[in-house]
């Protein structure tokens, strides 16, 4: 890279990244490429789902909403795990996980049982992002820090495009079973090469050891984590930028575009397929900004906000039938930017703690998105019950969930910058003084 990131000094003690770096991580986003190709599978298989397990809307977002219950509630567990046992271990644990519930769900004929399989499978997933963060910051020197995070999620959102592309044309040709059976082969694959490949932390750059108090240890863990104004702001900036197009991919997507709007199939999956190109494209984008000028991070996030809710008003206020495919196809493009814009929250948090908790923060950071989307999912399948499938009064939901986060950013930007600041005249200050 060009410009300050190049001349940025490095840390003491940042790894030295490389191609060896780039290797093993790339071997880390690889299990986290599966674990979403297997999270959005759902989001194509949606109304399929609906017809096989011969259930209403409320009942067909519970797949979701449970998958990303458990999700949600992994994550700062997760973060401690992380934190305690080590990146490959758990991305293993992860990946047999996944891959199981992928499996049961293949071979699910009733709505207990494939509740269940997801949920196996939102527990796995819940173990790969926070690890694949984790891999990063052990193997890149810091300043790499937010062009590698929108590098992880830009390769997640490839997943999303195998599951709209792929995985569709699949699931009509070949059946539910096949279809989700055989992409479970993947995570079989992506466990091996794990086991054989991956390690932590680059060679000379083990983390010090550190002492676990039995009694408190991960309270206080969590406590100090959630006291940084930095790690609370970044919550906020994930909850409210990421849960539209979630919302919209992981499952309402394709029944609103077919049944509201009246598209084909084919022709919603093409628009799906546009949020996932955007999303990898403006991630680029927003990484590279992020990286050469920190202080865009907000108005980045807050500009997504915006621009998310003045065109989800705009196809849902549409006076006509149907609002017209440029505006569909707008949309879908300005939701393209929600997953990047999401990526922002980390970048808040990660200099807010210490390189022994980030783990942890980076937990609390991403619950943030997965509980708004899990509660804008139950709130449409209600409102979609009780209005007779009114998309339009239901999508009104993501309006509330943006207000409560907008109010909550605004709330902690100026406390979080404050602390940003001290800490970095601090660490100026102790440079200063260290002996050469």
């Amino acid at each position: 890279m060009k410009g300050p990131d190049r001349a940025a000094p490095a840390l003491p003690g940042d790894p030295p990244g490389g191609r060896r770096a780039m290797a093993v991580w790339g071997l880390g986003v690889g299990v986290y490429f599966v674990a979403i190709v297997f999270r959005t599978s759902l989001g194509v298989a949606g109304i399929d789902a609906a017809e096989r397990f011969h259930v209403g809307a409320s009942a067909l977002s519970t797949f979701s909403i449970l998958q990303l219950l458990v999700y949600a509630g992994m994550q700062i567990p997760v973060g401690l795990m992380v934190d305690r046992y080590g990146t490959r271990k758990v991305l293993a644990l992860g990946v047999v996980l996944f891959t199981a519930g992928q499996f049961a769900f293949a071979l699910s004929h009733t709505y207990g049982t494939a509740l269940a399989s997801r949920a196996l499978l939102g527990c796995g997933d819940a173990m790969t992002f926070i690890s694949v963060l984790r891999l990063g910051a052990r193997w890149f020197p810091a300043r790499r820090g937010p062009m590698i995070a929108q590098v992880a999620a830009l390769f997640g959102m490839a997943g999303n495009l195998v599951s709209t592309v792929v995985l569709a044309r699949l699931l009509h040709s070949a059946g539910w079973t096949q279809t989700f059976a055989g992409s479970a082969a993947a995570g079989v694959v992506a466990l091996v090469l794990l086991l054989l490949f991956l390690k932590d932390h680059p060679e000379g750059h083990e983390p010090a050891p550190e002492a676990h108090p039995a009694t408190g240890f991960v309270r206080r863990r969590i406590v100090h984590a959630w006291r940084e104004p930095g790690t609370r702001l970044g919550m906020w900036v994930h909850f409210t930028t990421q849960f539209p197009a979630m919302v919209f991919l992981l499952l309402w997507g394709m029944p609103f575009l077919v049944e509201q709007e009246g598209l084909s199939r084919g022709t919603a999956g093409t628009l799906l397929t546009t949020v996932v190109l955007s999303n990898m494209a403006v991630g680029l984008v927003y990484g590279q900004v992020i990286g050469r000028h920190h202080a865009a991070r907000l108005p980045l996030a807050l500009g997504t906000v915006a621009a998310t809710a003045l065109l989800w008003a705009a196809v849902i206020a549409w006076p006509a039938g149907h609002a017209p495919l440029w505006l569909l196809v707008t949309e879908c493009v300005v939701l393209g930017a929600c997953g990047p814009a999401s990526m922002i929250g980390f970048d808040f948090a990660r200099p807010a703690n210490p390189p022994e908790r980030q783990g942890t923060a980076s937990g609390i950071v991403n619950m943030g998105g997965f509980v708004a989307s899990m509660a804008t999912l139950l709130a449409v399948g209600l409102l979609l019950d009780a209005t007779g499938d009114d998309y339009r009064i239901a999508f009104c939901s993501v309006f509330v969930l943006q207000a409560l986060g907008l109010s909550q950013i605004l709330r902690l930007r100026h406390r979080a910058h404050r602390r940003e600041r001290e800490r970095i005249v601090a660490s100026r200050v102790a440079t200063v003084h260290v002996p050469v």
